[in-house]
Parts: C-alpha cells; sequence; structure tokens
C-alpha cells in the first residue's frame, strides 16, 4: 500500500497559513481523482483542493476554523500498489481564488512481501453533535452522549438534555402557564468569511479614530428625475437606484476635495490620494458582508455605473467574484436600502478613510416657509478617519454631495 500527503498549498504573497473552511471527506472515505476534498481561505482568496489519486483518506489535518501553516500536511490518502513519484499538481480555485499548487510527498514505500498485511482501520465512529461546554458538563457527570437525544438544530445535543437525561430521561415538563424554562446555551465556532469580517471590523475600530457626520437631504427632485429615467430607459439598461446617483456625486465632490479619495498606511505614516474613484459597494451576501469594487467611476456615466453595480453584486452573491473585483477600493458606500433606518454609524473600510452611509427614503412634512408639504428626505451618514479628515472638511465634503442630489441636473453638468 502506498501512501500520498497533500500539504496545504502555498498561495502566494507572503502567506503564512491559510483557514480551513470546509471539508469534503472525512477519514475512511473513498476519495477519486480530481475530487473535491477540501476548501481553505486566506484573507484574499478560497481555494478548493482535489484529490490528485484515488484512494482513502486515512488522516485529516484538523477541524474547519482550524490555521493550517503553508507545506504542512493537510489529507493523508491511502492508495493501492506502487505509485511513480508525486509531482504538483495544479489547484482548481473557489469562485475568489487564484490557482496556487499544492505539494504532495512521494508515496511511502510498501511493505515487503512476506510482511503481514496490516489490519484494516476500523470504521469511524459517529461523533455526538455537541457543544464543548456540553461535553464536559456530561464526562463530569458521567454521561454517555451517545446515550441522549439531542433536541437542537440538527440533532444536537444542548445541556438542558444532559441534564434531563440524569433526571428522568423524558422532554422537560412544561410550567403550570404552558410554559418551560430553557437554559440551554450554544457556542459557534467564527470561521471563513465571518471570521474574516470580525478582524477587518476589528482593524478598523481599533486603529482609526472616527468621526460620524449625519445631514438631511431632500431626494424629492431627484425621486422624480430616477422616475421618469427608468420609464424611459432601455431594455437593456438595469433599473436605476439612488446609489448610481451618489456615485456621480461623489466623483464630483472628490474633485474638489482629493484628501477623502484617499489610503492611509498608518505604520508607514503614508497618505496615498487617488486620482482614480474606485468605490466600493458594501453588499449582503449569504455568506456574508463583501465589498465588490466598481473601479474609475470617474469614467463612468449613471447607466453605466448602475450596470456595473448590478453585475458585481450579481457575482458577490452568486459567490462568483474574482479577488480583484473585491480589493482595491479607494472610498466605500454602505446602504442597507428599506432597511436603512434614520441613522447609522457606518465603519471605514480600512485603509480608507471615508465611507458614505445611506439611510432610507421616508415621506415628511417639510416647512416651506408658508406651509408643511410633503417631501421626501434621506440621512446620509458618514464616518471619515479623524487623523485624515478634520471635522470641518468632512461637513463640506457631506454638503457639497446633498447640494448635488438636492439639484441633480448639476450631477451631469461637467466642469
Amino acid at each position: 500500500m502506498g501512501e500520498f500527503i497533500i500539504k496545504m498549498p502555498d498561495v502566494g504573497e507572503g502567506v503564512a497559513e491559510a483557514e480551513l473552511v470546509e471539508w469534503h471527506v472525512k477519514a475512511g472515505d473513498p476519495v477519486r481523482e480530481d475530487m473535491v476534498i477540501a476548501a481553505v481561505m486566506t484573507d484574499k482568496a478560497t481555494v478548493e483542493i482535489p484529490s490528485p489519486v484515488n484512494g482513502t483518506v486515512i488522516w485529516l489535518a484538523g477541524e474547519i476554523g482550524d490555521r493550517i501553516a503553508v507545506k504542512a500536511p493537510l489529507v493523508r490518502i491511502e492508495t493501492a500498489g506502487e505509485t511513480d513519484e508525486a509531482q504538483p499538481i495544479r489547484i482548481s480555485p473557489a469562485p475568489v481564488a487564484e490557482t496556487p499548487k499544492a505539494e504532495i510527498t512521494k508515496p511511502a514505500p510498501t511493505a515487503p512481501a512476506s510482511a503481514p498485511a496490516p489490519a484494516p482501520a476500523p470504521a469511524p465512529v459517529e461523533k455526538p453533535l455537541a457543544a464543548p461546554s456540553v461535553r464536559l458538563f456530561a464526562r463530569e457527570s458521567g454521561v454517555d452522549l451517545r446515550q441522549v437525544q439531542g433536541t437542537g438544530p440538527a440533532g444536537r445535543i444542548l445541556r438542558e438534555d444532559v441534564e434531563q437525561f440524569l433526571s428522568q430521561g423524558t422532554a422537560p415538563a412544561a410550567t403550570r402557564n404552558g410554559f418551560a424554562r430553557k437554559t440551554a446555551t450554544e457556542e459557534i465556532k467564527l470561521t471563513g468569511l465571518r471570521r474574516r469580517i470580525a478582524e477587518k471590523m476589528v482593524l478598523s475600530t481599533s486603529r482609526i479614530p472616527h468621526i460620524t457626520y449625519v445631514e438631511e437631504v431632500d431626494m424629492t427632485a431627484l425621486e422624480e428625475l430616477r422616475a421618469t429615467m427608468n420609464g424611459d430607459r432601455r431594455p437593456d439598461h438595469p433599473k436605476l437606484t439612488v446609489l448610481p446617483f451618489l456615485m456621480r456625486a461623489l466623483v464630483k465632490a472628490i474633485s474638489e476635495q482629493p484628501e477623502v479619495n484617499a489610503t492611509f498606511d498608518d505604520d508607514a505614516g503614508i497618505i496615498t490620494r487617488h486620482s482614480a474613484v474606485h468605490i466600493g459597494i458594501a453588499t449582503q451576501t449569504p455568506a456574508g458582508l463583501t465589498v465588490p469594487v466598481v473601479r474609475h467611476a470617474e469614467a463612468r456615466g449613471i447607466w453605466d455605473c448602475a450596470a456595473e453595480m448590478v453585475r458585481l453584486a450579481e457575482a458577490a452573491r452568486s459567490g462568483t467574484a474574482t479577488r480583484d473585483e473585491l480589493s482595491g477600493s479607494t472610498i466605500t458606500i454602505s446602504s442597507l436600502g428599506a432597511l436603512g433606518g434614520i441613522v447609522s454609524t457606518p465603519v471605514i473600510n480600512h485603509p480608507e478613510v471615508a465611507i458614505i452611509g445611506v439611510n432610507k427614503i421616508a415621506t415628511r412634512p417639510v416647512w416651506d416657509g408658508t406651509q408643511f408639504v410633503p417631501r421626501k428626505m434621506m440621512n446620509l451618514s458618514s464616518s471619515f478617519d479623524h487623523r485624515i479628515i478634520d471635522g470641518w472638511d468632512a461637513a463640506t465634503f457631506v454638503q457639497r454631495i446633498r447640494t448635488l442630489l438636492e439639484t441633480p441636473a448639476l450631477i451631469f453638468i461637467e466642469g
């Protein structure tokens, strides 16, 4: 029998380790050549790792969420018969990954013909599904979790299940009013994209002193213009939302205050101002928050901005966005659409120095000098890096955007 050892692939760019985000196999499972066995994630890429051979998985390096060093053993596969010296194989990337290589060690030499065949490995025992704290409680109480019926999601055994097993082995009794106490807790390990988001937020809030400025904007004229343009749009044009108009307003405001369209390397103490306006659009996906980037918004019109934003949002939600499409922004827009609330405090997308938050549009009575009239109003909640942007400059920038949105004809006037 031979053995292949697949090592954690080197994805380059100084990456020293990667996180296990998915196992497609477990010990004892048969695998075939080119079958995907795992997925790993760095801060910039997700990579699917296939098996280069047919065989049986005999060992896995860790559990979901563990970090494995590059070139460390990841999977051991038992194969039948002699094999040639293993060669590096190409890894098929996940939608946002590049294509690195995996390293495979030379197969172990087979035992002599006279040696007895090794005993087959015992079939893996299905491990009861329970949190570590529940396992500890059961162990201290002398309870075999295999005898406990779990009532949590996917049959997960909860602490109250163990307590009930210790007491009488039946469902918890209801109180007199028909309600029962619940004492269960569940531990959920932070993995994959959710952990990357958490790390990014900690980095931003711990290193950037935020200043948030909120301004009310009368969107009535822009909403009328948007409705007209949507009514006259060509079949190949996407439906316009507020965001393409805001993107063009950002471009014009940045031309007057270029210090807002910048990134700050606080380790080196260097501010980089960008002439190109690459606008990140915070987008909620089934996997978590991502920020696809509309590149060179300064060279795009309203319809072009809208079409590119729709394309990138669909790619992000379907998991097909490339790494280049998810990085390199110079300023970010955050919008929760109809759930936008009255005000928010958006977190800056490090290492940028500004983020523009869009709240929901609501019809409110506004005094016009003689009477109250219904107007469509929206708040802009914008945050700035106070090390780089003074409060006065932040207010001036937002007020310029307000003027452009309240008088949308100015958005289309060049020069």
